[in-house]
């Protein structure tokens, strides 16, 4: 199968009539014959070749794809577009070059070249661009046999790999998956993957064959007491830990479904390559070998199934996996010397709440405990659930698949969407022993990229709050207990374990004010009152501190500096957190109304700044920022800088100080993010804090001058490897009318995926569809899978929680929202009939508008609706 007539047959069948299309009947036969469901937009090929979105990923696209499989806050390791397991993390850390011997294999009774590991062609840039790669990559999997053909496919959580090798009368299909169930955050956060097998017999004799998974021992570590150890139809790795870091104690179970596996628990022990070399002997040569397990060092260890199939008969093999490691050296953030959160205040969880005692030293950890391990006793007792719950995990998972693929939006941002949910099963997130999420912003290396649920970061990411409400209500009760102190101010990077911080820094002007409007945003989806009642004297707290901080000449404005997400602060009043603050206002007055309480003052600070925003930061185009240092309370720009990011202002800036004013401002810049409080309002189910037309004319405008097709020209001396050369991306921003500082803010020249996405779900919103697409398209078109990982959107770390801004794509072009304080689903379409994925705090599934007609599909729990409108009128339901 080498010559490219074999190739598009192959592509053709997997699309059409291979083992994927019994799997996913939503997404598969529509795109590849090119007939369309009712409705349902023709796919737009991708600008960098043939592929298309939300399709198949063969060749060259296959070469970066690493997808996520695990549990929410419990680690993971990924599938590769080929086959092979990489990103192995689940010791409570991101460890994104740890890409252990773990295989699976094949070996055909008669054939010559029988014997083939279960995956596809090696890329190109393993062979030389990795670590080791100098030294010959030596003791890896990349010198085994292979099969010749990879074609890969997503259905989220579900991903899927064919392969095919006119050497085999074979035919193959991998599907990895972790449980992904909307509304069920635990079972969604179990520390435990599936790789399923299936082979079908292509040919037209009977086969005999043996299939293996082998695993060299990757929990070792330097020092330890490793061991493999016995389970049913598997093995255990395992690791006791070091005296000086018990710690690093951890297991890792690998099974089977197949009561008839051979388990081979100790590989030869020897030097050099001696254990891959005869573990590999033993493959080709078909046996499938019992070896017990000895006390301590065993080298890695095999499962082996043998079966036989007659001439189109079909066998699926299930390898499961479950780890457990309870303990982490993980901690971050200071102690104040004075605790303001405190249970009794009312949104502190008392430990009675969530079942602890306050004693217990779990509860009090010096350092950070997964979620899992308050469930589980060890990794038999996850493997055990995971073994037993698993056909029920699998339904559930796939309702959601299906409810999700059955959209008819356009297959940019359904990719885009889907892509970024993977984000959520990374090592970006963690979810504390009492359950709570905490979060990094991204994955480094081998460390959690800038830690503390960053709320000026986690503003952006919308998929949580909508799938996973208790969780995201959770970074709530965090930000506005633990993280606030009595004065209102807000530590946007909140403690690990989560506990009360310190107060030493700035607080974050967009971080602050966008919590406030995600408080009712929460409120609005869980229809908890009395979560509503706990949390709104913190609320109330944290805009009188705002409105100190900030505002403290009452003009309905942020006038001082304020710190924002760009981690510098801007001098004197500008469009992006100023429409942070109006939003705040008219979310504070919703609650506080809703309560009965006086909200008059920030009602009328409310209609001073959208005065002030419309006719001082609007320039007839766009908003911009009136760059301000006289007249305010703060010291001046030298002074305040010693309390700032990026260091004291040297002579040469004190210079450039006298000619242009503070650093890091952008004053009459287009800024991509310059309305970005509007969008967050609207997400959050709020009205457009100033006037819709001028809100439409700043993101025409940004797309006008920030969207680039070509960077080639861009100058960027900042961080370039988000988006450069010939690609194209939305710059944070430019100054088509002149004005650009020496020295503008830190990150103006970068390109930042969820951006993209926030600018493009309110281009969206705002009927901008066609302009809307375009950036979604030169997004996605960076991440197809030749140069990154088609999930993995980075920013200053792997993973980057910004990108989880893409959800809003969805609501953006259908206005859809469900309200449950009211019961009420509204809808307001841009692209006409439709038919999307939805999701509540009690269930989830599709909502149809065909001919104004709306509809509700529910797939799992209920979505209780007694009122529907479109358009802002109310229709039958």
């Amino acid at each position: 199968m080498k010559n490219k007539s074999n190739r598009r047959k192959f592509i053709q069948d997997i699309g059409i009539t291979g083992l994927t299309a019994g799997l996913l009947p939503v997404t598969l036969t529509a795109r590849e014959t090119g007939s369309q469901p009712e409705n349902k937009p023709a796919y737009t090929p991708a600008a960098t070749g043939g592929r298309q979105y939300n399709g198949i990923y063969t060749g060259k696209y296959l070469n970066r794809i690493a997808f996520p499989i695990g549990g929410i806050g419990a680690g993971m390791f990924c599938l590769e577009g080929a086959g092979a397991i990489s990103h192995m993390s689940v010791r409570n850390f991101p460890d994104m070059f740890n890409s252990p011997t773990v295989f699976a294999a094949v070996s055909v009774k008669g054939f010559g070249k029988g014997a083939k590991i279960l995956e596809g062609p090696v890329p190109d840039w393993k062979k030389f661009g990795e670590r080791g790669a100098g030294n010959g990559s030596g003791g890896n999997t990349y010198g085994l046999p292979r099969f010749h053909e990879a074609a890969f496919k997503t259905a989220f959580p579900f991903a899927e790999i064919e392969l095919s090798d006119a050497d085999l009368p074979l035919r193959v299909q991998i599907t990895g998956w972790s449980p992904f169930i909307p509304t069920d955050p635990d079972n969604s956060s179990l520390p435990a993957g599936a790789l399923e097998y299936r082979f079908a017999n292509s040919g037209s004799t009977a086969v005999e064959a043996v299939f293996s998974f082998n695993a060299k021992n990757f929990m070792a570590v330097e020092g330890g007491k490793n061991a493999i150890k016995s389970m049913k139809n598997g093995f255990v790795l395992t690791e006791a830990g070091t005296a000086e870091k018990s710690f690093l104690k951890g297991d890792f179970a690998l099974f089977t479904d197949q009561s008839g596996a051979v388990i081979d628990h100790c590989w030869f022990r020897g030097g050099w390559f001696d254990p891959l070399t005869m573990a590999w002997n033993a493959i080709k040569a078909g046996e499938a070998r019992a070896v017990a397990p000895e006390e301590e060092g065993a080298p890695g260890a095999s499962i082996y199934v043998p079966f036989s199939l007659s001439p189109g008969q079909e066998k699926t093999i299930r390898v499961m996996a479950a780890w457990y490691v309870p303990e982490s050296d993980k901690k971050y953030g200071g102690i104040p010397e004075a605790e303001d959160c405190k249970p009794e205040n009312g949104c502190c969880p008392s430990p009675s709440e969530i079942g602890l005692d306050p004693y217990d030293k779990d509860f009090n950890a010096e350092c950070y405990k997964p979620w899992y391990s308050s469930r589980f006793a060890g990794v038999q007792e996850a493997a055990d659930y995971w073994r037993s719950h698993y056909e029920d995990l699998r339904q559930k998972s796939g309702l959601f698949r299906d409810a999700f693929y059955a959209s008819s939006l356009p297959g940019e941002v359904v990719e885009a969407v889907a892509a970024n949910l993977s984000i959520l099963k990374s090592p970006t997130v963690l979810r504390q022993f009492d359950g709570r999420l905490w979060n990094f912003e991204g994955c480094g290396d081998n460390w959690g990229c800038c830690h503390g649920s960053c709320t000026h970061v986690w503003n952006y990411a919308q998929a949580a709050a909508h799938l996973f409400p208790s969780l995201e209500r959770s970074l709530r009760n965090t930000e506005f207990c633990e993280s606030q102190n009595s004065e209102g101010h807000q530590n946007f990077r909140s403690n690990l374990p989560i506990r009360p911080t310190t107060h030493d820094f700035h607080a974050a002007s967009d971080g602050q004010l966008g919590g406030i409007m995600k408080v009712y945003r929460e409120w609005r989806i869980s229809g908890d009152q009395q979560w509503l009642v706990k949390m709104y004297p913190m609320v109330k707290a944290s805009m009188d501190y705002c409105i100190r901080t900030w505002d403290p000449r009452r003009k309905g404005v942020l006038e001082e500096p304020h710190h924002n997400t760009y981690d510098i602060e801007f001098w004197g009043p500008d469009g992006m957190c100023t429409s942070f603050y109006l939003g705040a206002l008219q979310a504070i007055v919703r609650m506080g109304k809703h309560l009965g309480k006086n909200v008059a003052e920030y009602g009328q600070l409310a209609e001073k700044g959208r005065k002030f925003m419309e006719t001082e930061l609007f320039d007839g185009e766009y908003f911009f920022q009136k760059i301000q240092m006289d007249g305010l309370n703060a010291a001046n720009p030298v002074e305040a800088s010693k309390k700032s990011y990026g260091g004291d202002y040297s002579d040469e800036a004190r210079r450039l100080l006298e000619q242009e004013g503070p650093k890091y401002q952008y004053g009459a810049g287009c800024l991509s993010d310059g309305i970005l409080g509007a969008w967050i309002a609207r997400m959050c189910g709020l009205e457009d804090p100033v006037d819709s037309a001028k809100i439409t004319s700043h993101l025409l405008a940004v797309h006008r001058y920030n969207l680039k097709t070509d960077l080639s020209d861009h100058a960027n001396p900042q961080r370039p490897s988000y988006a450069l050369g010939e690609e194209g991306g939305l710059l944070l921003c430019s100054w088509p009318k002149g004005g650009k500082l020496s020295l503008p803010f830190v990150y103006s020249d970068e390109v930042w995926t969820g951006i993209e996405y926030q600018v493009a779900s309110h281009l969206m919103l705002m009927g901008k569809v066609r302009e809307g697409l375009e950036i979604v398209r030169a997004c996605r078109d960076r991440y197809d899978g030749v140069i990154r990982n088609p999930f993995n959107e980075y920013e200053c770390g792997n993973w980057y929680a910004r990108a989880l801004s893409s959800y809003g794509l969805m609501e953006g072009l259908t206005g859809m929202r469900y309200d449950a304080v009211d019961q009420q689903l509204h809808i307001d379409s841009k692209i006409g009939d439709f038919t999307a994925f939805i999701s509540t705090e009690k269930g989830f599934g599709t909502v149809s508008l065909r001919g104004g007609k709306p509809s509700v599909k529910v797939a799992l729990g209920e979505i209780p609706v007694t009122k529907v409108f479109v358009s802002g009128k109310e229709v039958p339901i």
